[in-house]
Order: structure tokens, then C-alpha cells, then sequence
């Protein structure tokens, strides 16, 4: 049974309410930690100070709700009162400050739970795709792609499709960095002197890995589908097929955290804010995966993959 809680404002959702004309939604006002209403949307109020609603617009006080909303869900998910986090999108600039110095959910999150490391994991039902860099410049990619990092990402990703998504034994690729995969070392050097080692290592222990393919022609040729993962190099070369792929459907999921948290895979929509016509599926599904992850991490026999 999935019961629903809001971490934001019953002022906040009664203003949306009544804007919207939602006559028929209703719920339930939390008044004590962790005491929620079975078969009911509970709302969890994170602040209690007065401020402006003014949908579509980006301000300094929205951002520092959306902090206090963020930060009170994860304090009640590590202390057992909820079982997974689906966050929504957040106004990057807005939220950024002293407390939130980070570049985004996931860097904020790995942190906050003491995670070693994550990988940012885009999923939907036809494709699932990690990030090796995440919200980083072009400029500073290459410098990232090493060895440890590609070694690290690529055991999230395998023990994530391990775990969470019951693959026992997952067939993962492997994107280059340069055009052409570096055409044999003629177009940069990272692909024949960092990636491929790995991928080649990998390989001798066992591992289903392939690679490094060249981005343009993998996606081109309908590759993806042939494989239960893709790393990709940095964020617009995984990001850009996924959502060409997924967009209604996809889902950003955080592996390596030792929660479970999901994301819808777009932004805040500010232009189409208060107006009632956002697409909600990728929401939703994001709540989906993140009950079938929960689902399948309770599981008794996932207990020797964690």
C-alpha cells in the first residue's frame, strides 16, 4: 500500500487548490513526526513564515522553501518515518546558497546520506543511462575521466542493475569521450589510454561490458536497446538520446545511495506553471520506480548484493 506525503505547505497546496479549481482533492494536515493517514495524501509543513505565490516566477524565498522542504524529507527518511524520497524538480539558482552549495539533488543527496559515491541513472523502460560527470562544465570533463572514476561508476551501475533492477548478470556499454570513440587515438587520447583498459580489465574478470563506442553512431544504430546499461561520458551526451528516447516516461534515479530516491527527468516548468497543463507521467513514474526498487531491495534473496 503507497500512502503519499507532501513535504511543503498546506497554505501552499490550498492556494494551488483553489487556482486550479481541484474541488475534489483533499488531505491530511501532518500534526506529529512519522504520523501519517493510510489511503490519504498527507502534507508535512516545512515552514511556517508567510510568502508570496507567484507561479512562474523565480525568487530567493522559493528557493529557500524548496531547501526546507528538501531538507525536512530526508531528516524524516533517514530517521525511518518515510521509505523513499521522490523529489521534484528544483530552480537551480533559486535553491543555491551557504546551505545548499551544491549543483544539484544529487550531489546534494550523496552528501547528506554519507555516500561514498552515486551515479546519476536515467531509466525508463527502454533505456537505461548513467553519468560518469554529471553538472559539470565541458571544459572540465576530460580531466575527470580517469580510471577510478570510470571504475567506481561502472560497480554502481552494475551492482544498481544488480539490486534494484533484478539483473544478475548486466550486459552494460560504454560510451567514448571523443568523436568517433577518438578514431585510434587521432582524436584525443582518453579512449585508448583510460577507457578501453578498463573496459578490457572488466572484461577479464567476467564482466558483460562493451566498448567504448562512438556516441552518434551507438544511438544511431538502435544499440541501446541491446544492452541492460550505457555510461556515458558527461551529461548532454547521455541525457540528449535518453530524452529523445524517454522524455514522457523517464525517470533520474540515484544510485548508490543507501535510499532509495527518484526524480521526474525534466525541469521546473516555470513557464507552464500554475496553468494546469504539465505532463505528470514522468512524475509518476518516478513514484513507481522508486516502490518497485523499494520492492525489490526488500527482498530477501537481494540481501548477499548489498
Amino acid at each position: 500500500m503507497l500512502t503519499p506525503v507532501i513535504y511543503g505547505n498546506g497554505r501552499l497546496i490550498s492556494h494551488y487548490k483553489k487556482l486550479l479549481g481541484l474541488q475534489e482533492f483533499s488531505y491530511n494536515q501532518v500534526k506529529d513526526s512519522g504520523h501519517f493517514t493510510p489511503k490519504n495524501i498527507n502534507v508535512v509543513n516545512c515552514w511556517d513564515e508567510q510568502i508570496e505565490i507567484a507561479p512562474g516566477r523565480q525568487s530567493v524565498e522559493s528557493g529557500q522553501a524548496a531547501l526546507k522542504s528538501i531538507q525536512m524529507a530526508c531528516e524524516e527518511l533517514k530517521a525511518g518515518h518515510i521509505d523513499a524520497l521522490v523529489t521534484a524538480p528544483i530552480d537551480k539558482k533559486s535553491i543555491n546558497s551557504d546551505a545548499f552549495p551544491f549543483k544539484g539533488h544529487t550531489e546534494f543527496l550523496t552528501n547528506f546520506f554519507g555516500a561514498a559515491d552515486s551515479l546519476m541513472f536515467m531509466c525508463s523502460d527502454t533505456v537505461r543511462i548513467g553519468l560518469v560527470t554529471e553538472h559539470t562544465p565541458i571544459n572540465e570533463v576530460a580531466p575527470l575521466i580517469t580510471r577510478e572514476r570510470l571504475m567506481a561508476k561502472l560497480a554502481l551501475m552494475e551492482q544498481s542493475l544488480i539490486r534494484d533492477f533484478n539483473i544478475i548478470k548486466p550486459k552494460i556499454a560504454v560510451l567514448g569521450l571523443n568523436p568517433h570513440a577518438g578514431d585510434g587515438g587521432l582524436i584525443g587520447r582518453e579512449d585508448e589510454e583510460i577507457i578501453k583498459p578498463v573496459i578490457l580489465d572488466l572484461k577479464n574478470k567476467g564482466k558483460l561490458i562493451q566498448g567504448p563506442f562512438p556516441a552518434d553512431g551507438f544511438f544511431g544504430a538502435g544499440s541501446a536497446r541491446k544492452f541492460d546499461g550505457i555510461l556515458a561520458m558527461y551529461h548532454d551526451q547521455g541525457l540528449i538520446p535518453f530524452k529523445v528516447m524517454s522524455f514522457e516516461n523517464g525517470v533520474n534515479y540515484t544510485a548508490g545511495l543507501p535510499v532509495v530516491r527518484t526524480s521526474p527527468d525534466h525541469g521546473t516548468g516555470y513557464n507552464i506553471a500554475g496553468k494546469n497543463i504539465a505532463d505528470e507521467t514522468s512524475m509518476r513514474q518516478a513514484v513507481f520506480l522508486a516502490c518497485d526498487i523499494l520492492a525489490q531491495r526488500n527482498e530477501p534473496s537481494k540481501e548477499k548484493f548489498t
